[in-house]
Parts: C-alpha cells; structure tokens; sequence
C-alpha cells in the first residue's frame, strides 16, 4: 500500500506540473479542472495493473474511469471557447507572484487533494483479489447514485443554459429542485461508494479520509460557498436559496 501511495503521488505531481505547464501556453487555469477527472484514471490505471487483477478489481476501475471521462468531457466541452473561468481570472488579476503562487496554490494543492482523495482507489488495487461482497454491492449501488445525481444535474444545467430565453436566470427544476448543488451533491456520494468497496481490506477504515476530505471541500470551502457568493443579494436568487436544500436533497 505504501509503495503505491509513493508511486501514484509522483505520477500526479508529474501531471500536474503538465497541467501547469499547458495552462501557461494557453493563459487558461482553469484548465486544471479538466485534468481533476483525468488524474484519478491515472491513479486508478497504474495502481491496478501493478498488482494483481480480478473481476471485481476490474469493474471498480472501469466504474472511476468512466466517471473521470464523463467529468472531464463535460467540464472540456462547458468551457471550449468561453476563455478562462471567472474564479481563476480574478485571482490572476489580484495575486501578486501569480505564476508561483497558482502552481503551489492551484496545481500542487489540486495534486494533493487528488492524492488523499483517491486513498480508497489504492487500498482496493493494492488489496489482495477477493470475490464481491456486501460491502461492495452497497458500495456500487451509493456509488452509482451519485455517479447519476452528477450527471443528469449537469447535462440538465447545460440544457438549460443553451436556450437564450435562459440568459442570466437561475436553473431551479429538474434535480436543481431538489438541491441547489446537485451535481456537487453527486460528486460527494459517489466518493463515499467508491469507500465502500475499500472496507473490506485490512487497516482500511483510514481512508475515509477520502470521502471525508472531498465533501468538506464541496460543501464548505471550493464548491458550495465559491459558487454561491456569486448570486448573493439577488432576489431571485434569495427566494430559490430560502426553499431548496443548499446540498444533500430533502435536508434543510
């Protein structure tokens, strides 16, 4: 386990000094938020196929390489053309030592976070091969509606941003009904699913720091608040705020 967690934290700092990298020639930080997705593949890739493989192995892979994909294509084809998101633009407008700061700040953090989050992928890979259990079916079945909570919220969001009619209002229907961040809300469940199928491995209780770590940063600190901040004091932004959930649906 330790030798994976040393070999996939090298391989992350190495792609994201690529992102970095990328990011420079195109004036673009945001593009970091592609490379989220991309860099659990990595992870998830590497560290299977340096140990052995099996069926169950296999399928739980798949399950964080088609997530990854879906995420990062999405996120690719939302921002093609519309220039550098309006988070990293102010702070390249504001920080001073910019191009330091963004790579510690930006790059480096992003790597970290991804190498914590992703504690459960390498405890399964490093895992001895075992037969599916209780653990696992639960696991697929959270890890799934999360995986469908992101996806339909997103798709539905980028529906209703392609009618002009829709310019400058806020999406309140469809799963944005029941949460005023569903594909956030989607992010976090599917990374406690994916916990689940870590458990059953031995001294494997540590990584809940992985799904720990990823639903604080979207409730409390990079997600929620970051996107939230942005509508403070509309009215209509008020009304939809004061009857929908701020994240997990059904819980005010």
């Amino acid at each position: 386990m330790f030798q994976l967690v040393v070999w996939s934290a090298l391989i992350i700092f190495f792609f994201m000094i690529m992102i970095f990298l990328l990011a420079q020639v195109l004036k673009d930080n945001s593009i970091v938020d592609i490379g989220w997705g991309i860099g659990f593949i990595f992870i998830a890739t590497f560290t299977l196929f340096v140990g052995e493989i099996n069926l169950r192995k296999a399928i739980f892979n798949l399950l964080i390489i088609m997530w990854g994909l879906r995420l990062s294509i999405y996120i690719f084809l939302r921002n093609h053309d519309r220039g550098e998101d309006y988070r990293y633009k102010n702070w390249r407008k504001t920080w001073k030592h910019f191009t330091l700061r963004s790579f510690f700040q930006i790059f480096m953090l992003q790597g970290f976070i991804m190498q914590i989050v992703a504690l459960p992928i390498i405890m399964v890979n490093a895992g001895v091969p075992r037969s599916t259990g209780f653990f696992d079916v639960i696991g697929l079945i959270i890890f799934l509606c999360g995986f469908l909570f992101e996806a339909i919220g997103d798709w539905q969001m980028s529906q209703f941003k392609k009618q002009p009619e829709n310019a400058g209002k806020l999406m309140t229907t469809g799963l944005w009904k029941l949460s005023r961040h569903p594909n956030y809300f989607g992010e976090a469940l599917l990374w406690w699913g994916i916990w689940l199928f870590a458990l059953p491995e031995i001294n494997s209780l540590f990584t809940i720091i992985g799904p720990l770590t990823i639903t604080f940063l979207l409730r409390y600190v990079s997600g929620v608040p970051m996107l939230e901040i942005k509508y403070e004091g509309r009215a209509d932004w008020e009304a939809y705020k004061s009857g929908t959930p701020v994240f997990i649906p059904f819980l005010k």
